[in-house]
């Protein structure tokens, strides 16, 4: 997954820590940095609602929001390692580095960063979902609804997590509408509702009937409610902004993943590992299907079932990119490794990405 917040929001929120303790409180103290604020309804809100999760197993929990991806970070980190707690969650792919950096000074303290790929230190850990099967999830129904065959997305940043969510988004689409078309605006933010909102604006007056998104509030789906078009929430369910427009969205569900994390801190079993947690384990869930036929809703649960259970997967070949190489063979599926590195188009979607 992230992310980056502006300096101002920075010097009212970057050290400013709620600390909440549940009734029994367990000895371990864990600790979340959140790139947006907790009220986002979308990817810091989910992680909260983690938080909350391991408040309530008994375990203390501090957070701090608003952490921008820089020298801020470090600073944060380094404050909640001297405070006293065993356990750090860096929530945003830009947290990377400075995870590591902070931890190799704290190697009595574990560090967990979401979305990441490196883990330098015996103490640091990664974790994420496969978004990207949710992703292939909503492709069906938009190729299967549009009726522009135009989609408009809203995206971050260029960077694997959201190169593949376009990849996975687009093959799915194609397979039921091969005349479907992607128009991307990069927002270069994941949490600025104004921008969100302006970017859902364009696409749709530039034909888009059904708006998805890869960034962190509910603006893009509200503007959707607004004129008259389909969309996806992003990472929570965000239907009661846009009732009439919200199609499905993915649910970012870290509960169990946190809870657990905390547990084996605290029973001396925690070890560095490298979690990527999709439907099968119920990190990634879908919303409820809505606003669509009953034909369509039924298909999306007949392409949810199979990825869950592994029948069918996001990446089946043969997969080409835009230049026309063969990526993944006929029969085979995209391994972890390139899905990690992912940062090409398939073959199919118009225009570069940024550099």
């Amino acid at each position: 997954m992230h992310k980056i917040l502006t300096r101002s929001l920075v010097s009212s929120l970057v050290f400013l820590f709620t600390l909440t303790v549940s009734a029994v409180a367990k000895d371990v103290k864990a600790a979340f940095v959140y790139i947006g604020p907790t009220g986002d309804h979308g990817w810091t809100y989910q992680h909260d609602v983690g938080r909350k999760a391991v408040e309530a197993a008994g375990y203390k929990t501090t957070y701090v929001e608003g952490v921008p991806e820089s020298a801020d970070a470090e600073r944060v980190l380094r404050q909640l390692a001297n405070s006293g707690h065993d356990i750090i969650f860096t929530t945003s792919f830009g947290y990377m580095n400075p995870t590591n950096k902070v931890a190799k000074e704290f190697p009595n303290v574990k560090f967990e960063h979401a979305t990441g790929y490196k883990r330098e230190h015996p103490n640091v850990s990664s974790y994420a979902a496969r978004f990207y099967e949710g992703r292939a999830i909503l492709g069906t129904i938009a190729g299967s609804m549009t009726k522009s065959n135009v989609i408009g997305y809203v995206a971050s940043f260029p960077i694997p997590e959201v190169i593949r969510g376009i990849n996975a988004f687009y093959l799915a689409a194609s397979k039921v509408n091969p005349d479907i078309q992607i128009k991307i605006i990069w927002a270069y933010t994941w949490y600025d509702p104004g921008k969100e909102a302006d970017a859902a604006k364009t696409l749709i007056n530039q034909g888009a009937d059904i708006i998805v998104q890869h960034t962190d509030t509910f603006a893009p789906c509200q503007v959707a409610q607004e004129m008259g078009v389909k969309a996806f929430g992003q990472a929570s369910d965000q239907s009661r902004f846009c009732p009439d427009s919200q199609l499905t969205a993915i649910i970012d569900d870290w509960d169990s993943y946190y809870v657990q994390r905390a547990k084996a801190v605290e029973d001396g079993t925690w070890t560095s590992e490298d979690a990527w947690w999709g439907l099968d384990k119920g990190m990634v869930k879908m919303a409820p299907y809505t606003n669509m036929d009953a034909n369509t809703a039924a298909e999306a649960e007949v392409i949810q079932q199979k990825l869950t259970t592994g029948e069918m997967h996001s990446f089946e070949g043969p997969i080409y990119n835009q230049a026309g190489e063969l990526m993944v063979a006929e029969g085979e599926v995209a391994d972890d490794g390139m899905l990690a590195g992912m940062m090409w188009y398939v073959k199919g979607i118009e225009g570069t990405i940024p550099k």
